[in-house]
This record gives structure tokens, C-alpha cells and sequence, in this order.
């Protein structure tokens, strides 16, 4: 079954780490299934939506979203990230 990983971004405190972070990142999820459908900023927001970066992801399944991401092509990606964004990531099941 397929799988979405959703990443939004609370907040940015480095734009430099985020810069470096995504050159490693894009590869390396795309490398492990990943297909990117969205990524930036909303057009349009409606009820409790805040305007911040999102990222979706497509994966074959649950399991190959959490492998991209314990993977260590991605793993060193977030090393590079570390403090540079507080974000919040979640897959999800298709239906």
C-alpha cells in the first residue's frame, strides 16, 4: 500500500543548513522510492493552516518511507540539517 511522508516546517532558524541539508536529502529519498509530489510554500490556506514549507512524498509502502528515512544516505543528510529547521514528519498510509 502506499505511503505519504508529510514534513512541514515550524520553523527555519538556518537557511544555510536547510540549503545544504536538502542538496543530500532530494538525492537520497529519491535513490530509496521516494517521489516528491509537493514541496514549498502553500497557495492558499484555509481554518487553523499555518503558511509554511511542506514537503510530500510518495513511497511504495509504510515500510519503505521509514527505510528512507533510517537509511544512511538520509542520516547523514539530517546530520548535515541538525539544528537548522524544527519540523514535524509524518508518513501515512495511502488508502
Amino acid at each position: 500500500m502506499t505511503a505519504y511522508w508529510i514534513s512541514t516546517y515550524l520553523e527555519v532558524h538556518d537557511e544555510e543548513k536547510l540549503k545544504a541539508y536538502a542538496t543530500l536529502a532530494g538525492p537520497a529519498l529519491q535513490e530509496a522510492g521516494g517521489t516528491f509530489l509537493a514541496r514549498g510554500l502553500p497557495e492558499k490556506t484555509y481554518e487553523a493552516a499555518v503558511q509554511q514549507r511542506t514537503v510530500l512524498i510518495q513511497f511504495d509502502s509504510v515500510e519503505a518511507a521509514v527505510a528512507a528515512h533510517d537509511g544512511e544516505p538520509y542520516q547523514e543528510a539530517l546530520a548535515v540539517l541538525g539544528d537548522g529547521v524544527t519540523r514535524d514528519i509524518r508518513i501515512v498510509p495511502g488508502v
